[in-house]
């Protein structure tokens, strides 16, 4: 009897101490804790791990978290992850209107400079006849700077009206002796487009300017229009199957207080892929403009350079209107001749002096500064030709674990190594993405819309590297964003909808030993089947 007593008291002991060790290896303390410093309320936390079956996407063995606590994880994995793809935008905006901001100062300073330089130097050289026409050559920059802008104004009919209206002025002072009527001078002008009465000043001044503003422009507009993009595409709101995928990546470990584990790094990038796919269709486009606006940059900077042009627009006006004077008397034979002989001014004026020829306000200093200048633009651009592609591995850097952890690492349902392959990138090959459900007929109608700008934005440039100014409809006109009513599915796709589903099937994973923090997936199950077993052990050895 003693001995059947004191094996009953044995085994009850290890009952006891079984409950015991499985009660603290089920302790939710360091949940609580983690989930309190996240903003929580702590009310509904389970003090100690609960049965799973009630979760819907954490692996369902023992954990701490109530279907409350999963859905705020949830939404605050999706919070997180916005956030990161909003600040790595933000840092790749910062970098563009850097270098916006870098060569448009530069840009409007090689302007001003030249308008002060033809003020100054005209008015030493022509004096009257300068200063009573101040208006015209103001009325020239201020065309050029609305244009280099972005305004609608026609660049050649800008620069035809200038020496048109020069070229009235011109006839009016350099002819002080003879009145002319609008009728006369409407009939000068027809004749000069035979006569050339400026040389061939006119042909290369509107040369230089047209593929210098042509080009600057097309620049900065790009510069312009790619911060737009990214602003917009790191908008895109997740959809309901990437945030379940985060929220398993990121959160569900921490369920199971195993916030040690990182997620293996095949694992993270399939994720992000997943929930990038369609952003990561803009990097053909995108590419495709940064190689343009690389190609405008190297435009900018072969002579002639854009500072080179910008500050010898002064000397080149001023030689057309010494060329002018040299041929007057050659000029007006021959409109006298067309438009017959104007009636002579009753108060003429006094002849005006013949200019001396004008420098540039050009130096070896303003080559090296736009030299450097866009060499700095152009190595940024080329640093964020793979931004699209990148981002997912960008943003697994610090949540993924290393590389030597790899049989160590959160695979989404336990510590093991992860074993499906990293998928490519873009919405085509999501199809194979064993993490994120996506319809792959149905891409994101915003980023769609980014793309078409990006090919607009892009021929623009190609037209630019030539001189060529194509006028293209804003883009939003014709392509209505999400949510638009633009067409509704039926009219946009007509394949088959393909829904693609993980091919992943839970399984059981052995668990690491050492961790004490680790719950036992397979003793936990049956711990409480074993001490009902001791019991009824110990009833028998007692009713013997």
């Amino acid at each position: 009897m003693d001995v059947r007593l004191a094996l009953v008291l044995c085994v009850l002991a290890g009952a006891v101490s079984a409950e015991s060790a499985t009660g603290k290896s089920r302790s939710c303390t360091a949940f609580r804790d983690f989930y309190s410093s996240k903003g929580f309320s702590m009310s509904g936390v389970p003090q100690a791990q609960i049965s799973g079956e009630h979760l819907r996407v954490c692996p369902q063995g023992y954990t701490c978290c109530t279907s409350q606590i999963e859905d705020n994880l949830s939404n605050l994995s999706r919070k997180e992850f916005e956030d990161q793809v909003k600040e790595s935008g933000h840092t790749l905006q910062v970098s563009l209107n850097s270098q916006y901001k870098s060569f448009d100062g530069y840009f409007q300073e090689l302007l001003n400079r030249s308008e002060a330089h033809l003020r100054a130097s005209l008015q030493s050289t022509f004096g009257s006849l300068f200063s009573q026409n101040v208006r015209v050559f103001q009325d020239l920059y201020s065309d050029l700077r609305h244009y280099y802008r972005g305004s609608k104004l026609n660049l050649e009919e800008a620069l035809n009206d200038f020496w048109a209206r020069l070229l009235e002025r011109l006839v009016r002072g350099l002819n002080g002796r003879y009145s002319m009527g609008e009728d006369y001078l409407d009939c000068v002008a027809k004749q000069a487009e035979t006569l050339h009465p400026f040389g061939e000043k006119v042909r290369e001044f509107k040369l230089k300017v047209t593929r210098t503003f042509v080009a600057a422009r097309s620049f900065v507009q790009g510069l312009v229009v790619a911060g737009e993009v990214v602003r917009k595409v790191s908008q895109v709101p997740l959809s309901v199957e990437c945030v379940r995928a985060l929220m398993k990546q990121t959160y569900c470990p921490h369920c199971r207080e195993m916030a040690w584990a990182k997620p293996c790094s095949p694992y993270c990038r399939n994720v992000m892929k997943g929930c990038l796919a369609n952003q990561a269709d803009l990097d053909t486009e995108w590419k495709n403009l940064a190689d343009a606006m690389l190609q405008v940059a190297d435009r900018l900077s072969r002579l002639p350079t854009v500072d080179a042009t910008i500050l010898s627009l002064p000397k080149c006006i001023a030689d057309a209107i010494i060329y002018m004077q040299d041929n007057l008397n050659t000029f007006n034979s021959k409109v006298f001749q067309a438009c017959g002989t104007p009636p002579e001014n009753p108060s003429p004026e006094e002849p005006k002096k013949r200019g001396n020829p004008v420098g540039e306000d050009f130096s070896s200093t303003s080559a090296a500064s736009v030299e450097k200048l866009l060499s700095d633009v152009s190595h940024k651009i080329r640093n964020m030709m793979q931004y699209w592609i990148q981002l997912p591995n960008k943003l697994c850097v610090d949540r993924e674990a290393k590389s030597s952890d790899e049989n160590k690492c959160w695979n989404g349902m336990a510590v093991d190594r992860y074993l499906p392959e990293v998928i490519g990138d873009g919405l085509a090959n999501q199809i194979n993405n064993p993490e994120v459900e996506i319809d792959i007929t149905k891409p994101d109608m915003i980023i769609r819309q980014q793309i078409m700008q990006l090919k607009i934005m892009t021929s623009r440039m190609k037209n630019a590297i030539d001189g060529n100014d194509v006028d293209f409809q804003d883009a939003s006109d014709d392509i209505s964003g999400s949510g638009s009513g633009m067409c509704n599915d039926d009219q946009c796709f007509h394949n088959q909808q393909i829904m693609v589903r993980s091919t992943r099937r839970p399984r059981i994973y052995p668990n690491l030993p050492g961790n004490k923090n680790e719950v036992k997936a397979d003793g936990r199950r049956i711990l409480p089947c074993s001490a009902l077993y001791l019991l009824s052990l110990a009833t028998v050895l007692l009713r013997r």
